[in-house]
């Protein structure tokens, strides 16, 4: 009996049918970042990969095994002709819940795509040639199956055979990094084709040259956010091809400017400098444009010179606040020029908090055992001999003369100040870090009074003690569940809106799809660059096959009736071709060297 690869037995004279194909997408959902079992799953990789990450650097090992071109030329088409245009999309942080990642494939993948501003104007754009993914391709953490389910899988459904397929570039992000870059390399470094693009790059950094002297360069900050000596030599090598007049831009997997008002200053010289490493000391000339992600929502900045800096972290992860941090204005002139969403938006995003029990149900199951373990053993105290309710004081009491309840109890309020927040210092951190955790046993105190009031009048009854306990457990775990939760959500939401603080917890519980966005690049005959910023108010949640060539797989359910197209988050940003953009030279610059030096090659 022969046996086909997809297990289907084909007996003699006997004539199978395939299996029908599924009326709806394969996708996952989004990461549910605080389930138990995903914070434990993510907490192990975030320390391998912290602590084999130092030790052992693919970068390095990849710049001796794997030479790479110095530059991927897409100034010339395939014959070798000057190309008068082209067309690039940048999308980052994706590789997550299906319908976000799949919807911002689909119009990513789509051969033209007619999009809407607010002025009600019309902008038809097409399908880029080249295609970048800004970091961070999968979530939680990488691998080879995540990346198949959560990124391949998707945009090879999004295509569909409609286009020719993108050239693929990509630049890894801090998940990317969680397996060491090991399946990022596999996937992206090492030519393979799929049905939904073509990779070039041998190594996880590289160079882009395209028509009328721009240039694109993708870095690889690893884990430690620093540029290694092979990496630096090749930017310089690159930077020595470049005219006085060429313009650049810089892709990051995190926005630097913003980042180190986010995170606090880590106090290593000139790795907190990384920027103005890059264009004082290796390029030698301003970065023109910068783009990034790492933070999952739309934000541009501008100053006097046109420059700008972007981040479009929309690819499909959850979204992230943009009302924190404050950065208005940041050094240098820049000016925030727009958001998405608005911060009013992401303001009040943030009270969905309040439903943190049921958004996040399995931590609410982790949350009913640890306030079962809380009070389970007072309760069962309090439940000996019991004639009445008992009165508040009496359930103090009987915490302080549990050792179980007080050890455990010092356990939550020293796990509380491990999750707070250190932005504001180590003092806020262990203040609300406490205050945080005597919540939870407060809640946990007045949630075992309850049980045991609603115990007592059954003492009599319930001759067997161990009945009583056992619906006295019953009810603690019910309480905590559903109270746990809420208690963490409630902090969350006061530490973000009003002590602009866990920016990240608090909307990685929402796990919110909508908000969407990415960027589509046109250089023009002119040497004109157009910016595009497609956003995604509200992404589909139902799917049905496509029905004709001209569709994707998968096309939006018209009963879906609240999701919304894609349209223009601002009017298109254009950057003319000027004259160069040179550094400033005098002074010395953050490195402490002056910032017109040579270096030696390889030097950092």
């Amino acid at each position: 009996m022969a046996v086909r690869a997809s297990g289907v037995s084909h007996l003699p004279g006997r004539r199978v049918e395939p299996a029908p194909a599924p009326e709806t997408p394969p996708g996952r959902k989004m990461v549910s970042w605080f389930d138990p079992a995903v914070l434990a799953k993510s907490g192990m990789k975030v320390l391998l990969s912290g602590t084999f990450g130092k030790q052992a650097d693919r970068r390095l090992l990849d710049a001796v095994a794997r030479p790479q071109p110095l530059c991927f030329d897409y100034s010339v088409d395939d014959t070798g002709h000057p190309r008068d245009e082209l067309w690039l999309d940048y999308v980052s942080d994706l590789g997550d819940g299906w319908d976000s990642t799949y919807a911002v494939a689909s119009a990513v993948m789509a051969p033209e795509l007619t999009l809407a501003d607010e002025a009600g104007g019309t902008h038809v754009t097409r399908g880029g040639d080249v295609l970048v993914f800004g970091g961070d391709e999968v979530y939680p953490t990488a691998s080879v199956d995540e990346y198949q389910a959560r990124t391949v899988v998707p945009y090879e459904d999004a295509l569909n055979k409609r286009r020719h397929r993108p050239h693929l570039f990509a630049v890894p992000g801090n998940h990317d990094w969680y397996d060491g870059l090991v399946s990022f390399t596999r996937l992206f470094c090492q030519g393979r084709r799929s049905n939904g693009w073509r990779t070039q790059q041998k190594r996880s950094y590289f160079a882009l040259r395209l028509p009328h002297g721009w240039w694109l360069l993708g870095t690889d900050m690893q884990l430690e956010s620093d540029l290694d000596a092979p990496q630096v030599e090749f930017f310089q090598k690159v930077a020595a091809q470049m005219r006085g007049t060429d313009r650049i831009i810089l892709c990051n997997a995190e926005p630097a400017w913003v980042k180190q008002q986010v995170m606090p200053r880590a106090g290593r010289g000139f790795l907190d400098h990384n920027i103005d490493f890059l264009e004082q000391r290796v390029l030698g000339k301003k970065v023109s444009v910068f783009l990034a992600g790492d933070l999952h929502h739309y934000r541009r900045h501008e100053n006097a010179e046109g420059r700008q800096k972007i981040i479009a972290g929309g690819g499909g992860a959850f979204l992230h606040p943009t009302h924190l941090p404050k950065v208005d204005q940041r050094p240098g002139g820049f000016v925030q020029k727009a958001s998405y969403p608005p911060q009013r938006t992401s303001q009040w995003l943030t009270w969905r908090n309040l439903a943190f029990t049921a958004i996040n149900p399995w931590f609410g199951v982790f949350m009913g055992a640890v306030y079962t373990l809380l009070g389970w053993g007072v309760a069962a105290n309090l439940n000996e001999g019991a004639v009445g309710a008992p009165s508040f004081r009496e359930v103090i009491n009987a915490a302080l003369q549990s050792t179980g309840s007080l050890v455990l109890g010092a356990g939550v309020v020293l796990g509380t100040i491990g999750f707070a927040d250190g932005r504001r210092g180590p003092l806020w951190r262990k203040t609300a870090g406490v205050l945080h955790g005597l919540a939870h046993l407060a809640v946990a105190l007045l949630i075992t009074w309850g049980v045991s009031a609603v115990a007592a009048p059954l003492a009599t009854e319930l001759q067997w003690s161990l009945r009583r306990d056992l619906l006295s457990g019953l009810l603690l775990f019910g309480g905590g569940a559903l109270v746990g939760p809420l208690v963490v959500g409630v902090y969350l939401l006061l530490s973000l809106n009003v002590f602009s603080c866990h920016p990240n917890e608090a909307f990685s519980a929402l796990s919110i799809p909508d908000w969407k966005n990415f960027l589509r690049l046109h250089f023009d005959a002119d040497g004109q660059l157009t910016v595009y910023p497609v956003g995604f108010r509200r992404v589909p949640r139902r799917w049905k096959r496509g029905r004709t060539p001209e569709d994707p797989v998968w096309v939006p359910d018209p009963a879906d009736t609240r999701a919304t197209p894609p349209r223009l988050i601002e009017p298109p940003i254009v950057i003319g071709r000027t004259k160069a953009l040179p550094v400033p030279t005098g002074p010395p610059g953050p490195m402490g060297v002056m910032v017109d030096e040579q270096l030696p090659d390889g030097a950092v």
